[in-house]
């Protein structure tokens, strides 16, 4: 399976920003769709934004869209997810996760991240 490794979480202040990024060890990078889910305290995990192999489609969950972005290099095997203006709302585990199908990756990923803790005082 592939190994994902997120890093870049971290405390920050509301109307802040946060750039994580998700490692992954696999020679084979470029066959995956990549996403982003989260899970705050006391909530279920919910998908965040998802991204195809090439990068040319993204989607995202309706509270998160415009502010933030998820993108991917392909040539480091890494996809990131830039975060602005952050609120309290957002304090979160936050996994990544991949698909060999972007029409799945969304629901129901294969392979998950151990994950970040993200912190946004007010």
């Amino acid at each position: 399976q592939v190994q994902l490794v997120e890093s870049g979480g971290g405390l920050v202040q509301a109307g802040g920003s946060l750039r994580l990024s998700c490692a992954a060890s696999e020679r084979t990078f470029t066959t995956y769709a990549m996403a982003w889910f989260r899970q705050g305290p006391g909530k279920e995990r919910e998908f965040v934004a998802a991204i195809s192999r090439s990068g040319g489609a993204t989607s995202y969950a309706d509270s998160e869209k415009g502010r933030f972005t998820i993108s991917r290099d392909n040539a480091k095997n890494t996809v990131y997810l830039q975060m602005n203006s952050l609120e309290p709302e957002d304090t979160a585990v936050y996994y990544c996760a991949v698909s060999v199908r972007y029409s799945v990756v969304t629901t129901t990923p294969a392979n998950w991240g151990q994950g970040t803790q993200v912190t946004v005082s007010s």
